[in-house]
This record gives C-alpha cells, structure tokens and sequence, in this order.
C-alpha cells in the first residue's frame, strides 16, 4: 500500500505504516493542484482538515481503497462519494475525547470562578475578593448535546462534581448510562443549567445554537462549545449574553476559522465583541490538541487501518 500524506500527523502513524511494510509520500505542504497530479498513484490518504477532498479532487484518486482522519470530524471528505466508490473512510475520536472534556471542564471552572479576571488583577496589585466571588458546579444540571465519543467524555468527568448530567442525540436511542441520563431535546432545553454542544458539522448543524433556541430555553444558561464553530451563531449568543439569557460562554471554537482551522478572522466586528466581553472565555481551537492527543489519534487511527487491510 502506498500513503499520501497530505497533512502532518504524529510520527506513529508514519512509523506504523512503514513496519507493516507500507510507502508513505510526506507532502504536507504540497499545494492541492500539485497533489491533483499525485493521487493516482496512491492507494490511501491521510488528511487533518487542509482543504476539502471533494469529488473533484477524489476521481482523480483512481486507485483510492482508504481516507484517514486523526480525530473526529469528517466534514471536508465527500462521503457520499466514497461510500459511492467504495472509500473506506477511518478517523480516530477515541484519541482526543479525553483531551477535550479535560479542556471543556477547565474552561468552565475558570469562568464560574472569574480565574482569568482575578490572576491578570492580582499581578496588577489589585485584591478584589467580593467582585470575584464565584460559583459552584455542585448541584447543577449540566446538557449535553451530542452523545458520543466526546460527550460521553464529558459526562465521566463531571459526574465526579456532584453534577446532574443530562443529554440529548437526535440519533441514539435507549442511551442512558450511569454518567448520564437521556432526555428529550425540549427536556434539556428545560433544566439546563449548563448546555455544551459536541456536534459533527453538517448542513442541519450550521448555527444549531441560535436565537430560537436559546429563546426556547426556560431558563438562563452557560454555553460550552469545543465542538464545531459554526454550530453556533454568535452573534446571537452575544445577545443573549446582553439580556441575561446566556449567562457566559467557554467557546474553544469559532464560526469565524478557516477551514483548516488554522486562523480565525479577527478583524471580523463581531469577533471583536467577543474579545470585549468578559462573561465569554475563547481558546483557539486546542481542546484535542494535547500532546498525549496527538499521539493517540495517530495510534488509533493507523491501527484501525492497518487492522482493516491486514486481516
């Protein structure tokens, strides 16, 4: 089998590839028009989220048998196309989940405890103790949308702070576990103190959280997003930050990122909204993006491959 890198990925899956006696082509900065004249030679592709494996760029693999994805989402593979052509496609959740519930509860324990506000204050000589006052996750209900690899991550962590944990998913049936119980979307929309979303992008997610839902929520909430900006929209959320019915928001990704993730669009007014207010914590995409992450997306993901064509 020979492997066209088209993104750079931990070592593992190189070296993994290469026991098994695989040939691998590293062009991790090899432009897309370059690669058209490539493809045809390889019988797998490893791909981050570069640019986007349409049909155009995928017929011209003629001798394609696998796509592989270290992590979760799969929004820049043509899969019906695959499915149609008989592409295997892998990815590999199981190696970032714990990466992101770990970053998501951080965020959140920062906000609820005015942690960024109260360092930067103290470094300046100033000890505000009252203004800094916070609040506790003991006690309340947490939702989550979105059971799978990622949320049920989430789930095993905030069971150990005496969290009442909730979820939601439109495609699971019959799921509750002892981390988490299944409720109706409308239920969670209902006792939610706390709604985090762990949404694959699609055309049905593009601003899932807008201003109907959160409209449709009973009470006022925290929103946690480590999932896929453009599940949210934010000026929407700003908002409902302005009217109280978002109490605070630990968003780790942006509806303003390229699509490879790499840069955001700061210039972007509202990007600049929320970089002013203090009720919103941003991180730059790096939820997953440990370095024990990295190698277990890669291990997982090269095993899975490796496991599919060799037995």
């Amino acid at each position: 089998m020979k492997v066209l890198f088209i993104d750079s990925t931990h070592e593992s899956i190189v070296t993994n590839f290469k026991k098994s006696g695989w040939k691998v082509g590293l062009h991790y900065k090899t432009s897309r028009e370059e690669l058209l004249g490539l493809v045809h030679t390889y019988d797998g592709i490893i791909i981050r989220s570069r640019f986007k494996l349409d049909e155009n760029f995928l017929r011209n693999a003629k001798r394609l048998k696998f796509i592989g994805r270290p992590g979760a989402g799969l929004e820049n593979i043509d899969l019906a196309y695959c499915k149609k052509n008989g592409i295997a496609v892998f990815r590999s959740p199981e190696g970032n989940r714990d990466a992101v519930a770990e970053h998501a509860v951080g965020m959140i324990l920062m906000l609820l405890n005015n942690l960024k506000r109260a360092d930067l204050e103290v470094r300046q000589g100033v000890w505000k103790r009252e203004e800094n006052r916070g609040h506790e996750l003991m006690g309340k209900t947490f939702g989550i949308i979105g059971y799978g690899y990622m949320g049920k991550a989430m789930a095993q962590r905030l069971k150990g702070f005496g969290v009442n944990v909730i979820t939601y998913d439109k495609y699971l049936t019959n799921y509750s576990d002892e981390h988490a119980a299944q409720v109706s979307l409308d239920e969670l929309k209902k006792q939610s103190d706390f709604i985090s979303l762990h949404l694959p992008q699609s055309e049905e997610t593009i601003h899932y959280l807008n201003e109907d839902f959160i409209n449709s929520c009973s009470r006022p909430f925290y929103l946690i997003n480590t999932a896929r900006g453009r599940s949210v929209d934010t000026l929407a959320v700003l908002n409902a930050i302005e009217k109280g019915k978002i109490l605070g928001a630990c968003l780790d990704v942006l509806e303003f990122e390229s699509s490879s993730f790499e840069t955001s669009a700061m210039t972007n007014p509202v990007f600049q909204k929320l970089v002013e207010n203090d009720k919103v914590l941003l991180t730059p995409h790096i939820a997953g993006w440990t370095f024990e992450a990295d190698f277990k997306m890669g291990d997982f993901l090269s095993k899975k491959i490796l496991n599919h064509f060799n037995n």
